[in-house]
């Protein structure tokens, strides 16, 4: 193997392939840093330049945009309460709160560092366990998946906020929204309201854009804040928060490690791995009382199981050909056009193409973590932009990208509609992250558990059985007992303690 990384690199004495990669990384930056604009979609947009590079040239600059666009979403998460891009809605659960307390450089600055160890991360399991974990996920049928998005539910107690019960609601809210359309199993169309474009469901994205965006602008409006900007912002701070990452090394190891192996299993996706690594790092952590309010893990968590995620989802597509998500998939159609089939032959056919492959990996996590420490007091001085000119921007990036991801009206409806429910919700305390934790796990945690059902002839039994599904249902008890016993052991010390000062009193 070692001999395979040392014949690839000779690629890259050609200073192309790194131009071609520095160029992929900062249209990533860009587009993951707009809502609407994802890196499925600049991926996509790429994808022709690349017909007459070389094969690793061309992936490389796909591979940077991917790279780019996933933690470039932290940017506008952690400033604004708006994830540019679905896997940075965890993001805003503490890196909001930590900018709202006057901190966005230090937000951004452990979001970048994290980015990078996560990324860093997932390169090496890409590089040397990759048989191992896409083994795993061929594993994976209907049981498994629903197991999976059961254990993914639980973690709505997590990003609650205050009110549970309130979170639950808003996770059964957005389990309904995921059924909306028709039933995959039956052909029935359910919960459309007679509205023909809801056939094909809610479209993930301007319902995203909506629960986020528009909501927060139409609070900003409300509540008379756009008048002018934040104020002093604090630029000399905000730096890469190198020292502070490294030493919560058991977060970003666990996350890194959720990331890779959730990216890993086909149409699991970022936000899973984001939001189950927030949960993990809360339900391990010394102070859970602090997550929800700026606290470092919180950040740490969720940035480095995104880009953990990245080495992932290539992991399926490069040793299996199946791709992890649709990313990957655009990537798989990357290495077709360049006349390479995915698959365990692509690394003993042409293994200087596939070993370098890796290495452009490698090299645009790295340029992602320049691009964004160079650029890091530009991004945080966006909050001295006066809100009423900034939120103008956003509202037109919003619809723009909302209308553009399928070109009809619907979705901007759709953005609208969300918008509204978001900001009632965020109004009454309600929080929007369980409804989209709801939408993205409800329709798989139906449709696998009627599929297994049907597979098993009703047979209950399977789920406790089959050992992947058995880990994930008992992780799924762990994360609904652990929180509420840690709550009872805080009440009964509080008790105890107001006890003894009255009997100190007496």
């Amino acid at each position: 193997m070692l001999s395979n990384f040392i014949s690839a690199a000779d690629l890259f004495l050609n200073p192309t392939i790194f131009i071609a990669i520095s160029g992929g990384v900062f249209l990533g930056l860009i587009f993951g840093s707009l809502p609407g604009l994802t890196a499925t979609m600049g991926i996509a947009l790429l994808l022709p330049l690349t017909f007459s590079m070389e094969a690793v040239t061309g992936m490389g600059m796909l591979l940077g945009v991917y790279c780019g666009a996933i933690s470039g979403g932290s940017i506008p998460a952690a400033l604004l309460n708006i994830p540019g891009t679905p896997s940075s809605v965890a993001t805003t659960l503490d890196a909001y709160p930590m900018a709202k307390n006057g901190e966005p450089g230090r937000a951004l600055g452990l979001a970048i560092v994290s980015s990078l160890i996560g990324g860093l991360v997932s390169v090496v399991i890409f590089a040397f366990a990759s048989p191992i974990i896409a083994n795993i996920a061929l594993k994976f049928s209907a049981i498994e998946y629903f197991s999976l998005g059961l254990f993914g539910l639980t973690i709505i107690a997590s990003v609650s906020g205050k009110s549970i019960i309130k979170g639950l609601v808003a996770g059964l809210l957005g389990v309904l929204f995921s059924l909306v359309g028709i039933d995959s199993l039956t052909g029935v169309i359910r919960l459309t309201g007679g509205v023909p474009e809801l056939i094909g469901g809610i479209e993930f994205m301007p319902a995203l854009i909506g629960l986020f965006a528009l909501s927060q602008i139409l609070n900003d409006a409300i509540s008379k804040a756009s008048g002018g900007s934040v104020g002093n912002i604090k630029v000399n701070n905000a730096y890469p928060r190198i020292k502070e990452t490294l030493s919560q090394w058991k977060v970003w190891s666990l996350s890194s490690l959720i990331g890779a192996i959730i990216g890993a299993i086909p149409g699991a996706g970022g936000s899973i791995a984001s939001f189950l690594a927030y949960d993990q790092a809360k339900n391990l952590s010394k102070t859970p009382e602090k997550f929800g309010t700026g606290h470092n893990e919180g950040v740490i968590s969720c940035e480095s199981a995104n880009n953990g995620m990245t080495g992932g989802a290539l992991i399926p597509m490069m040793t299996l050909g199946i791709p992890g998500d649709a990313s990957a998939a655009i990537l798989m159609g990357g290495l077709l056009i360049h006349g390479l089939q995915p698959g365990p032959t692509l690394f003993t056919d042409t293994p200087d193409i596939a070993y370098g492959i890796i290495i452009a990996f490698l090299v645009a996590n790295i340029l992602m973590f320049v691009f964004q420490s160079i650029g890091i007091k530009l991004f945080v001085r966006v909050l001295q932009i006066p809100r009423s000119y900034l939120l103008s921007f956003i509202l037109v990036m919003c619809i723009l990208g909302a209308f553009g991801i399928s070109g009809t009206l619907t979705s901007a409806w759709i953005l609208l509609i969300f918008g509204v429910l978001g900001f009632f919700l965020n109004r009454y305390g309600f929080s929007s992250a369980p409804i989209v934790l709801g939408m993205i796990l409800g329709y798989m945690v139906e449709s696998n558990f009627r599929r297994g059902m049907t597979m098993y002839e009703g047979d209950w039994s399977v789920f406790f059985t089959r050992p992947i599904s058995l880990a994930f249902v008992l992780l799924s008890v762990i994360s609904i007992v652990l929180p509420v016993y840690r709550k009872y052991k805080k009440s009964a010390k509080k008790a105890a303690h107001n006890l003894n000062g009255k009997f100190k009193e007496n």
